[in-house]
């Protein structure tokens, strides 16, 4: 199934539609339809309706618009722009790397909105009184500094919550400290807005206050989701390679030949997938890769030796110990082999590191149930686990 349709694009940005959009377009439909009805007659009051559902939408679309082409000026990449029914969401890669720049990117949606707004309340002045034109008008400018007003409300994931981040940021020097208060006033913020719809629906029987209710779940739970994320995206930010890292990995006398290694290593432990790593007169000499022996005639195997054909430390993938872990996954994403070899100050192997690691690691600094079967698992399969987007996390921190 479809989880969102494209529409096109609007200045190279992807445009999609979520398919709870077209509900809130057949819902706001009919409400100004009902409310045109009174004044105008029934074909031109559905039109208007219609109408005036497609605008609002233009409306939230240019909003978010606003949010993307400032952030495309700083270098960062918008990926789309979707609608669904609570309004729009623009995707970008990452954040503003100052909290000046984040300021600038959140109040570019509201400036838009409440642009637009003293826009429509001028046209709404030139256009002949009463008509369906200046109603049009005067309830999508009325709308814009509704939406303009209510997105400055200061918290997460609201556009106020991202000025409040910065803000913070600002006085603290820690974005981090930012997300975490903006995420904190989202969370009471959108917990009072349903305790106060359920209080009106079930003691004041105002079934309409369902969508406060609503919005104020949409609220809480997407200041929950910046609150883990940015606790995920910190905790890869402290974590390093030596407290990710295992010893899960031999080293073997790089003066043998192919035929002992295959004899005393290979064939005795088929189902191992260790690194191998050749050594000599106390040096690395570096990893041994067994897809190398498949290259070269059975024959030589007696009189070759590893030291022929192991990579050198210099020419495969390798962290220092104290390498953060984001820039360990964002590594381990663009190297061919399924881990990469952890090197101590003084040049050698001190450790390996494989996505099973690298879970194991988060796991262990949020406090997180994963059983060692689970790790293995993911250590066989070489990814990770359905919904922990890693590679994308760090890579947005490193940008």
């Amino acid at each position: 199934m479809q989880a969102k349709w494209r529409i096109g694009s609007l200045f190279g940005i992807p445009l999609f539609l979520d398919p709870s959009w077209f509900l809130i377009l057949g819902l706001v439909t009919l409400l100004n339809a009902l409310d045109f009805s009174r004044r105008f007659e029934l074909v031109l009051a559905w039109s208007a309706g219609l109408a005036m559902a497609l605008l609002l939408f233009a409306s939230v679309l240019l909003h978010e618009l606003g949010h993307s082409l400032v952030a495309r000026s700083q270098g960062i990449k918008v990926n789309s722009i979707t609608l669904f029914i609570f309004g729009g969401v623009a995707s970008i890669d990452r954040e503003s790397k100052t909290p000046g720049q984040a300021f600038q990117v959140a109040i570019a949606g509201p400036g838009v909105s409440l642009g637009l707004s003293a826009l429509l309340y001028g046209v709404a002045q030139v256009v002949p009184s009463n008509s369906i034109g200046q109603v049009l008008a005067l309830d999508l400018a009325n709308i814009n500094l509704i939406l303009g007003i209510f997105n400055l409300i200061p918290g997460l994931p609201l556009d106020g919550g991202q000025v409040l981040k910065a803000a913070i940021w600002k006085v603290t020097g820690s974005r981090f400290q930012g997300v975490r208060w903006a995420a904190q006033t989202g969370k009471f913020l959108g917990g009072l807005a349903i305790a106060i719809g359920l209080y009106w629906i079930l003691m004041e029987g105002q079934v309409g206050a369902i969508w406060l209710a609503l919005i104020g779940g949409f609220v809480f739970r997407n200041a929950t989701a910046y609150e883990r994320l940015t606790t995920l995206q910190e905790a890869l930010l402290q974590i390093t390679a030596s407290e990710t890292m295992t010893h899960e990995f031999r080293v073997v006398d790089a003066n043998q030949t192919l035929r002992s290694f295959a004899e005393d290593y290979i064939l005795t432990d088929l189902q191992s997938m260790m690194p191998y790593y050749g050594a000599a007169n106390g040096r690395y000499r570096g990893l041994v890769a067994i897809d190398d022996l498949q290259v070269i005639e059975r024959s030589q195997w007696e009189t070759q030796t590893l030291d022929r054909i192991v990579h050198p430390l210099s020419e495969i993938a390798t962290v220092e110990e104290k390498t953060p872990l984001a820039e360990v996954i964002q590594r381990l994403e663009t190297e061919p082999r399924n881990h990469l070899t952890v090197l101590s100050p003084a040049g050698a192997v001190s450790g390996v590191i494989d996505r099973g690691d690298i879970v194991r690691a988060v796991a262990k600094k949020l406090n997180m149930l994963i059983s060692e079967a689970d790790i293995k698992q993911i250590k066989a399969e070489n990814s990770y686990p359905p919904g922990l987007q890693l590679p994308a996390i760090a890579q947005a921190i490193n940008n």
